[in-house]
């Protein structure tokens, strides 16, 4: 039988899902894309109880394969779930929930946890149908190797032992920041896009140095270790940003040259503008 939505138990071969065991998973997860997929291969470095499922049932086999979980239909997935993952994009979150709305009221106890930007956890219930417990997250892909940043807030009737069970399973997709709801948007505006504006600052740098005679391969691994050394630094360090620079200025020197032209160009407000255009679009996607 193939749902509205697309999250059959049939994959793209035609063939029916293996039978689930009646028992229930640590983590399930509706939807397997970039996001999603991602924190489940983090979750699968501390449990092995979880169970997928996508619109595309073979991406959800696949994975399932190689992190060592299952795979079933939504309904499955959704009954079968202590934390249930709505890995879908916020304009399809009301029609994947209505859904599972019946699925859901028969399993009352069942944790939410979303990761759609702009949808609050008030709307989340309202989307749901019930009062159900929410853990809002907002993910950035570092999560994928275990160097991420989740910002999470948390409705009123978790109990301090659901939170902890939580981030403890989720220790392994990187660094766990609690953050006040009315927060969300801005802090998913700068951690969770702001690794599209690194990678595009560290494609610049590569292509510089392309431009002054570097191979490729070589220019990319200089950038990527030179972003990375100044990451850690920035870590172990208590000076301000204006001092760091300072440091590696030297007056006269080649660095400073670099720095006067990011200047004139006005870099630092145009990463600034990235990350307000982004914030703009995560509140309008609240109101979509």
């Amino acid at each position: 039988m193939t749902h509205k939505f697309g999250f059959s138990g049939i994959n793209n071969l035609g063939f029916h899902t293996p039978p689930v065991r009646a028992i229930n998973y640590r983590f399930g997860f509706i939807g397997v894309g970039n996001m999603g997929g991602a924190l489940a291969k983090a979750a699968s470095r501390s449990t092995k109880q979880i169970i997928l499922c996508d619109n595309d049932a073979e991406k959800a086999s696949k994975l399932a394969g190689q992190i060592g979980c299952e795979f079933a239909d939504i309904r499955t997935v959704a009954a079968e779930s202590e934390y249930l993952f709505l890995g879908v994009k916020p304009q399809m979150m009301a029609q994947m929930l209505e859904e599972i709305k019946a699925t859901l009221e028969r399993h009352k106890d069942v944790i939410l946890v979303s990761m759609a930007a702009g949808l609050s956890i008030k709307t989340i219930r309202k989307m749901a149908g019930g009062h159900y417990k929410v853990i809002r997250i907002m993910p950035n892909i570092p999560v994928e190797v275990g160097e991420g940043e989740i910002l999470y807030t948390t409705s009123e009737n978790i109990s301090k032992t659901d939170i902890g069970k939580f981030l403890n399973l989720m220790k392994h997709a990187g660094h766990l920041t609690g953050i006040d709801e009315s927060l969300m948007d801005a802090g998913c505006s700068l951690s969770g896009c702001g690794p599209a504006f690194v990678y595009k600052f560290v494609r610049g740098l590569a292509q510089g140095g392309i431009e002054a005679g570097l191979d490729e391969e070589t220019a990319l691994a200089l950038a990527i270790q030179t972003v990375h050394g100044a990451a850690t630094m920035l870590e172990h360090n208590t000076d301000s940003l204006d001092h760091m620079i300072e440091k590696v200025c030297s007056p006269g020197g080649s660095t400073i040259e670099g720095v006067k032209v990011l200047n004139e160009a006005g870099m630092e407000d145009d990463v600034r503008n990235a990350v307000a255009a982004a914030f703009k679009r995560n509140l309008e996607l609240g109101k979509a």
